[in-house]
């Protein structure tokens, strides 16, 4: 791959910096107040020094007293006009700092709820959130902090060099003439500040993945004596985030300290001349006092602007991922049409579908259709389909070829939300919120539901005596994915927000696996209630929950081997009566 030259890079800094001032835009008010304040202050830095030349040339070597008093009052003001500005500059650019922040982060979340499951397949969780949590921080470096001192300091230097040259326009040449190595430096430190700042970024997002993943599965880690091995991988996440740190502050130390002993270069070939000027009668006292307290007090704003360099790459490297996930494409929508009511006949035509980075595909020659209020069983060994064939229905993948028709319509045809707003889903991982057990039921569009159409909807879906005896009932609030409930009563409240929902496609993926025996009767009752007049599509994984299914679709290898009901395939003697000889003789 070909390394970016060092005039693209720049172009690209240039593109990633206006797009992130674009964000900043709406509120071009306060942004102006402040770039005004910041210039104000920073205007008010060569005062100082030029107040100490009179000071001593009229003050102190020509003894003039009126002057003298008049200097109290000079620098009072100074430092007062100062204090204000600088207060006004740092709160409203703060301010538009914040606003930054909310508003990228909204973006990229509203972007994140738009983005196709293959997106989510392929980014781990734990560098999406890094992304929201960190890397949006770090923009801020870039669009406020940084430009904050790159405004107050330039125009501090520019003044401040502008007095120079008018005390002393031939030891002021000395400065400039450093220039353009000082920039060489500065753009050698940006490219490698850029790279580790992106690397370091990442490197947060693993860092992020490792704690989700010891947190939501500390029971397993503590079961299986996972502490040691997880404390492991976590000091080597941190660990790795140390030394990309220390490599960050090593680069930064290592030219910061050049750059301003270039300076002290100039500096002391300055002193060098100016004292011979003076001892020439060329210069006064109040002159070189107030060229060397201007040259004195360039160092400070030169030292952060050298500094902000870091801050700035560290700024335009989250930027460059925020943007790219920006960037990424919303889930396809080509969908014209919008369905009030539909009758609920599915069929799949020829569908094929090869997950990205496959050779194999997960589902191959797929023909089936299914009546309107039939429950299709889906069965078959791990990796058949299963899973893969129930999730093209609400279009959480499309297929690669064939067609999938409801009503005689082309799904894709279907408006994507209008779509789902006919689907309802009951797996067997149940998503629950840390939220109120009524705010789960009503969940999304049914949000708006009535207190009466909720207690139905738990009434029918076995859950409402537990609710009542919870102490503050719907009100209750259940913790991180239900964590408060049991299994059997978080399985009854996800099919209380499907039966509430009342949606006549229904995909059902093991609802009843994994529960004792009390709880399976509940969830079986409760689910025999919700798929009644609903198209059903069941993936099964116990062949005992499913000897009723209207018909059972057995798969192997992304291909369908046989359908039947119960009855026949068991006569048939084929692939569907070897799976269940297998676990019934288990």
């Amino acid at each position: 791959m070909k390394a970016a030259s060092p005039a693209s890079e720049v172009r690209d800094s240039r593109a990633l910096y206006g797009r992130l001032l674009s964000y900043v835009k709406p509120y071009w008010r306060m942004f102006a107040i402040s770039l005004v304040a910041l210039i104000l202050t920073a205007a008010t830095e060569p005062m100082l020094p030029a107040l100490f030349k009179p000071l001593l040339d009229q003050g102190f070597v020509a003894k003039d007293q009126d002057f003298i008093r008049w200097i109290p009052i000079l620098l009072l003001a100074l430092f007062l006009v100062r204090g204000i500005t600088s207060f006004i500059s740092t709160y409203c650019m703060a301010w538009v700092g914040s606003r930054l922040v909310m508003d990228l982060r909204g973006a990229m979340f509203d972007k994140l709820m738009t983005l196709p499951t293959r997106y989510f397949d392929q980014n781990p969780s734990g560098q999406l959130i890094a992304q929201l949590a960190f890397n949006v921080n770090q923009v801020t470096q870039s669009a406020t902090s940084s430009l904050t001192t790159l405004v107050r300091d330039t125009v501090t230097v520019l003044g401040l060099l502008g007095y120079l040259l008018w005390l002393n326009w031939r030891l002021t040449l000395i400065v400039f003439a450093l220039v353009p190595l000082t920039l060489l430096i500065v753009r050698m430190a940006s490219k490698r500040l850029r790279g580790l700042s992106r690397k370091a970024q990442r490197n947060i997002g693993d860092l992020t993945q490792v704690v989700d993943e010891a947190v939501g599965g500390h029971r397993v880690v503590k079961l299986y004596g996972g502490e040691e091995y997880e404390q492991t991988r976590f000091r080597q996440a941190a660990n790795l985030a140390r030394l990309f740190e220390m490599k960050r502050v090593a680069a930064n130390a290592v030219y910061e300290p050049v750059i301003q002993f270039i300076a002290a270069i100039a500096l002391a070939a300055i002193v060098y001349i100016a004292a011979g000027q003076a001892s020439n009668n060329t210069t006064t006292v109040g002159g070189f006092v107030a060229f060397f307290m201007a040259m004195l007090l360039l160092f400070a704003p030169l030292k952060r602007l050298t500094g902000v360099n870091d801050q700035l790459q560290r700024g335009l490297a989250a930027s460059e991922t925020i943007f790219s996930m920006l960037d990424q494409d919303a889930e396809r929508d080509s969908g014209t049409r919008t369905l009030d009511r539909i009758e609920g006949r599915l069929v799949f035509k020829q569908v094929m579908l090869t997950y990205p980075g496959k050779t194999v595909p997960a589902l191959a020659d797929i023909t089936l259709d299914i009546a309107p209020g039939e429950t299709v069983a889906l069965v078959g060994a791990s990796g058949s389909g299963k899973t893969t064939l129930a999730n093209l229905m609400p279009r959480f993948y499309d297929p690669d070829s064939g067609s999938i028709e409801l009503d005689g319509i082309d799904i894709r045809d279907i408006r994507l939300q209008n779509l789902r707003n006919h689907i309802a889903l009951v797996s067997q991982d149940v998503v629950l919120f840390n939220d109120t057990l009524g705010h789960n039921i009503a969940y999304g569009s049914k949000r708006d539901a009535t207190a009466d159409e909720i207690r139905d909807a738990c009434i029918a879906a076995h859950a409402w005596d537990f609710i009542q005896a919870m102490p503050e009932g719907l009100d209750t609030l259940i913790g991180e994915n239900g964590m408060r409930l049991s299994g059997g009563q978080r399985q009854r409240i996800a099919i209380a927000r499907a039966i509430l929902k009342n949606a006549p496609l229904l995909i059902l993926d093991e609802a009843t696996s994994a529960l004792d025996n009390e709880s399976e009767r509940h969830v079986q009752a409760a689910l025999d209630t919700l798929i009644t007049n609903r198209t059903t599509l069941v993936v099964a994984h116990r062949l005992s929950t499913i000897e009723r299914a209207s018909r059972i679709v057995v798969l192997e290898g992304g291909r369908i081997v046989e359908i039947g009901n119960h009855a026949e395939l068991i006569a048939k003697q084929g692939r569907y009566a070897q799976l269940h000889s297998m676990q019934f003789s288990a």
